[in-house]
């Protein structure tokens, strides 16, 4: 997952493909390099941890009104100025109080909820769980033999070669798709079509799909964008659910949010193309 440079270990997990130096950090914070090979600093750091409804992944079509036991660490690789978890996605290694939680732990608590709440499986959720990859691909690993669901909630910003050795072990991803321009996802530090690829190769992988537009207006709430976004999630499946939700101004953003108005008119127009759109956050 890493290449040698002369001046650091160039990190292969993200289109960032972040150069760093000996006990540096990249971009999502998440990842150094120790002793000239790049290693998840923050593998099995929790943060976060709860037994949340499925449909606040939001999964719509995914084991409805089932109950998920819901991890997330800390670091993302984009740098969304309207972060709602900014806490811990910008946090830093020692920034913030975190709990280790080994593999087998995890399982283990996602075996013990089953028993006794119904849980289903664990979510990658809170943070960006990508840049964990050892850790989820570990986890992952343990809950497929323990017939739990494997859920990912992620913004999609991973190359394909890692992408490829995840999907075999998901049942289901919730894919933040940030907007449909390149110049939204520069103003994020993100690329377009590496989310795109995301989503395309996991709905041909057989997991089930569904996607996230986070509505700002002035940014990409633009009708033609919406259709465009719609038509291509389309030509995938139309049977993919798409969730727009509404923005609140938060983090380093000020925007005024988003009318509720804006939010129907865009569902009305993606569901010309799509069969399930739906609006969330109001």
């Amino acid at each position: 997952m890493s290449e040698r440079e002369t001046d650091g270990v160039v990190c292969g997990l993200c289109p960032h493909h972040c150069r760093i130096a000996e006990g540096g950090t990249d971009l999502c914070a998440a990842r150094t390099n120790r002793g000239g090979k790049i290693v998840c600093q923050n593998y099995g750091q929790v943060t976060s941890l709860a037994l949340d409804p499925i449909e606040k992944k939001p999964l719509y079509h995914f084991h409805p009104g089932s109950v998920i036991l819901s991890v997330g660490s800390y670091g993302c690789n984009l740098l969304c100025p309207f972060c709602q978890n900014h806490e811990i996605s910008r946090a830093k290694a020692g920034g913030l109080r975190t709990e280790m939680l080994a593999p087998e732990t995890l399982v283990q608590l996602a075996e013990d909820t089953r028993q006794k709440y119904g849980n289903i499986g664990v979510a990658f959720t809170y943070n960006e769980p990508l840049v964990s990859y050892e850790y989820v691909l570990d986890c992952a690993k343990l809950l497929r033999e323990k017939d739990l669901a494997v859920v990912l909630v992620t913004n999609g910003q991973m190359c394909e070669a890692p992408l490829r050795k995840l999907l075999p072990y998901f049942d289901a991803m919730n894919i933040d798709l940030k907007g449909f321009t390149q110049a939204f996802y520069d103003w994020i530090s993100g690329d377009l079509e590496t989310t795109k690829t995301t989503i395309r190769l996991a709905a041909e992988a057989g997991v089930h799909v569904e996607v996230t537009t986070l509505v700002i207006p002035g940014r990409n709430d633009n009708e033609k964008e919406m259709e465009a976004e719609a038509r291509w999630l389309a030509s995938i499946s139309k049977e993919i659910p798409l969730h727009l939700s509404r923005y609140f101004p938060r983090y380093h953003c000020d925007i005024p949010m988003t009318p509720r108005k804006t939010l129907e008119k865009l569902k009305k127009i993606a569901n010309q193309y799509l069969r399930y759109v739906y609006i969330g956050n109001v």
